[in-house]
């Protein structure tokens, strides 16, 4: 096998690893997930874990988690409508990068000020990303404020699904019956539901409520979604402080209990159900209650995930990348906090999201999307493979040189510095002048040249079509 090197942030040490895995087993063990499902609960306790029908609490043995990890998927692809955009996952190198979700508002691009998210944002902004060659894949991103709010995350994916030939990740799922919709409208892409099955074109985030909890609506979509074979990204939100220990390693055991956790639920829906270990976490501030993702922790609890993620063998998604919590596009970091999610993408991630996003994610625009875009292609290659064998050890090019002597007009270096000399895009680089007052404008003027000549390869015009009337349909079965 190649040997290949690459940047990676290390946290915790085997013994420390262990520690975390040991602690997180005994707390499923004694203390349990609430899983408020009848049914779901039912299934774990027909595998196997004690329940309490009262208190809705499962209890989950070491074994149920052994045999988990040992039917869950080590390798996937996650697939695109357009074969050159599929991702392979684990990596090798850098993580592949999608977009930022699940804002409520967008910065509108011609007026510069704030109003609620529509549809068209939202093929606006997959637009724009379809054409970023920093952006792999694209969440959904913004709310869709102008259709039914029952039916808003169907019509997010389906939305995306017609604005890029990239993997689509799906943010908001109701519950199962959602769920359902949303594989149907998969499968119209895919081209049927065993196509989906073997080449499913999105995947979907589902998220627990920490510390160890799991609501009905949620519990119940995701198992829709396992034995359909749609890749579940089981994301833990374990804010330090606020709903899981304040100490680093609580937080750690709390999330990776729950990861655990989801990954025993997957595999009791449907064994070998395609699943990916999760993280957004990150400390609560103690002086507003707020989630706060610029902490010096956030970036050492994404590789500490990301560590017990590769203890198991398993792809992860723990990373985010995307510079600005403030409500105008643009840099306003600190350089040490720009550094500190910089961290977080080195941290062992195979998937992270992030980019456009504004205000904590409550928002997005697309200056900010092209700004963070173009950063990140220059920031991922420091995660560029380099191969370590014998022969780029290169001991024959140096008893060639000799002593003293340079190694500028060796064939060795002109046939290979191209591939081992990285540099950076001075273009992209003008980027990241954090106190540049062009960068906005230029980024606006690139996003119009996109929405103006970038056109996505479309979907046929009878899916399309299909997808519109179950949709229709559902809205109309919801407001009987």
């Amino acid at each position: 096998m190649l040997s290949v090197a690459v940047a990676r942030l290390k946290f915790l040490e085997k013994d420390e690893e262990e520690l975390i895995h040991q602690q997180s087993i005994e707390c499923l063990e004694t203390i349990g997930v609430k899983i408020k499902s009848e049914r779901v609960l039912k299934m774990l306790g027909n595998a196997g874990a004690e329940i309490d029908t009262k208190t809705m609490i499962a209890k989950i043995p070491e074994g149920m988690v052994k045999d988990a990890l040992k039917s869950t998927p080590k390798e996937m692809t996650l697939y695109a409508r357009d074969p050159k955009h599929n991702l392979k996952i684990p990596v090798s190198s850098f993580p592949y990068t999608a977009t930022t979700g699940l804002g409520v508002y967008i910065v509108d691009l011609k007026t510069g000020k704030r109003r609620p998210s529509t549809r068209k944002d939202i093929a606006d902004f997959i637009r724009v990303a379809d054409a970023l060659d920093g952006i792999d894949y694209v969440w959904t991103s913004l709310t869709a404020t102008d259709v039914p709010q029952l039916t808003h995350g169907l019509h997010e994916l389906w939305t995306a699904f017609q604005n890029t030939t990239k993997h689509v990740q799906g943010v908001e799922i109701l519950n199962a019956e959602d769920a359902k919709k949303q594989i149907e409208l998969g499968a119209l892409v895919a081209g049927g539901m065993e196509e989906l099955r073997k080449k499913p074109c999105f995947s979907v985030i589902h998220c627990s409520i920490a510390p160890l909890m799991f609501e009905r609506e949620a519990v119940e979509a995701m198992v829709e979604f396992n034995k359909a074979g749609i890749p579940v990204c089981t994301m833990t939100m374990s804010l330090s402080g606020g709903t899981a220990p304040v100490t680093m390693a609580g937080t750690l055991v709390n999330g990776n209990s729950e990861n655990l956790a989801s990954f025993v639920i997957s595999q009791v829906a449907n064994k070998g159900a395609p699943v990916i270990y999760c993280s957004s976490s990150a400390p609560v501030s103690m002086k507003t209650g707020m989630i706060d993702y610029m902490t010096v922790n956030q970036p050492l609890l994404a590789t500490g995930f990301a560590q017990m993620a590769k203890r198991y063998g398993m792809p992860c998604m723990v990373g985010d990348w995307g510079v600005n919590d403030k409500p105008e596009p643009g840099i306003p970091q600190t350089f040490s906090e720009v550094m500190g999610i910089s961290l977080s993408t080195m941290s062992g991630t195979d998937l992270q999201s992030g980019i456009g996003g504004l205000d904590a994610v409550k928002g997005a625009a697309l200056e900010q999307e092209v700004i963070e875009a173009y950063i990140w292609e220059n920031v991922r290659k420091f995660m560029t493979p380099f191969v370590i064998d014998k022969e780029s050890c290169a001991l024959d090019v140096i008893k060639a040189v000799g002593h003293g002597n340079t190694f500028l007009s060796h064939i060795h270096t002109a046939k290979n510095f191209k591939r081992e000399i990285i540099l950076r895009d001075p273009e992209k680089g003008r980027f990241e002048a954090t106190l540049s007052n062009k960068m906005v404008p230029e980024a606006k003027r690139i996003a119009e040249k996109i929405l103006k000549e970038h056109k996505p390869v479309p979907l046929d015009p009878d899916i399309v079509k299909k997808g519109n009337e179950i949709i229709r349909e559902w809205e109309k079965h919801l407001a009987v």
